[in-house]
């Protein structure tokens, strides 16, 4: 199985890339996209809390210091070429980020929830399955180490150098293993470095049910009640 280039080698070859420039759009997430996230996941109702939002001067620490040990979070970012076109990308990492782990493998198939995504032309990778001819292909879910943005897969399938301003696509473990090298940005093959224009991080929660909330509310009145009782009982 051809691959590309160790993400390690990759994060030494874009070490010198320029730092990230100012993001004076509005933010990536609208709630268009947020509801396109909840039908994606599939959990239900989505609370999302922005975590981290790229900053100029910014580098990998800035984003490990942000979201490490947050657990599952949404990546979104927006990518361009130098034709001037532009795609919103993303991914889904059900586990936290982390400075030190290297490989979250993933070895079983209910472990193998991660997914991304093209918003701009709508489609989402999920992990390979185990019942694939090489069961280990949708194993390696992210690729956590200081020197790395949010990397998903062993192509890597969505890759953010040190300095986050630089992205690569090279389908491997998410998506339709017949598309193996290919870019879910723009389609292409061979590994086309891109440029990234905006980076934000989003913490994932549910929102929980209105029946939910009011039995929290009337549980926490029943507790006041109980407390308020217990008061009321004069000493012996």
């Amino acid at each position: 199985m051809k691959t590309i280039a160790a993400t390690a080698a990759l994060a030494v070859i874009l070490g010198t890339a320029g730092p990230a420039v100012a993001q004076n759009t509005a933010p990536l997430l609208d709630r268009t996209l947020h509801g396109q996230l909840e039908r994606w996941l599939g959990a239900g109702p989505l609370y999302l809390d922005n975590l981290y939002t790229r900053q100029p001067g910014d580098s990998a620490s800035d984003f490990h210091a942000a979201v490490d040990g947050r657990g599952r979070s949404f990546t979104l970012m927006r990518i361009a070429d130098d034709a001037g076109d532009s795609w919103l990308v993303g991914g889904y990492n059900p586990q936290s980020w982390s400075s030190n782990d290297g490989w979250h493998v993933t070895e079983r198939d209910w472990q193998r929830t991660g997914f991304i995504f093209n918003y701009t032309d709508p489609a989402v990778y999920r992990q390979v399955l185990t019942d694939h001819i090489l069961p280990s292909q949708g194993s390696r879910q992210t690729y956590n180490w200081p020197d790395h943005g949010p990397t998903f897969g062993a192509g890597p399938d969505l890759f953010v150098d040190d300095g986050l301003t630089t992205t690569i696509s090279w389908q491997l473990t998410y998506g339709d293993p017949d598309l193996e090298g290919r870019s879910i940005i723009d389609g292409t093959y061979g590994g086309q470095f891109r440029r990234i224009e905006a980076l934000e991080m989003y913490a994932i929660s549910l929102v929980p049910e209105p029946h939910n909330y009011a039995m929290l509310i009337g549980g926490l009145g029943v507790l006041g009640w109980a407390a308020r009782g217990r008061r009321r009982v004069p000493a012996s």
